[in-house]
């Protein structure tokens, strides 16, 4: 795993979506790197879904968070989100651990409960490595 995919290798990636989509997935992925600086990133890019994993090990299976993107949209996933607190069940899913966020817009990010997901995340995380 890359310490940081070079950004030009990801906007290549996320030309197979719309400009707003790709403009979503960057500013996610700075907000990611705001809050979590020393994270390792992995970029899988597949024929119609881009993912970007955050993890402060080089090890997949670590990750705190997902970007994934899609034609649609670009939803934050967690994948321990069923251990994050979450009253107002503003978290989707219902496996036994992943929960995500749909982020359709920049509006969506600048919601308070993304970045308090965000950083219980990476708290959760760090208690467990």
């Amino acid at each position: 795993m890359k310490r940081r995919a070079p950004r030009s290798e990801l906007e290549k990636f996320l030309g197979a979506f719309s400009p707003e989509i790709a403009k979503i997935a960057l500013r996610v992925r700075a907000f990611v790197l705001e809050q979590a600086p020393l994270a390792h990133e992995l970029v899988e890019d597949t024929d119609d879904v881009v993912v970007m994993a955050y993890a402060f090990t080089e090890r997949p299976g670590d990750a705190f968070c997902r970007i994934v993107v899609n034609a649609e949209s670009v939803d934050l996933g967690f994948d321990d989100g069923a251990r994050l607190p979450d009253p107002q069940k503003l978290l989707d899913g219902s496996g036994r651990r992943a929960r995500h966020l749909r982020l359709q817009s920049l509006d969506d990010l600048r919601e308070p409960h993304v970045g308090r997901f965000l950083r219980a995340a990476i708290q959760d995380r760090e208690k467990t490595r």
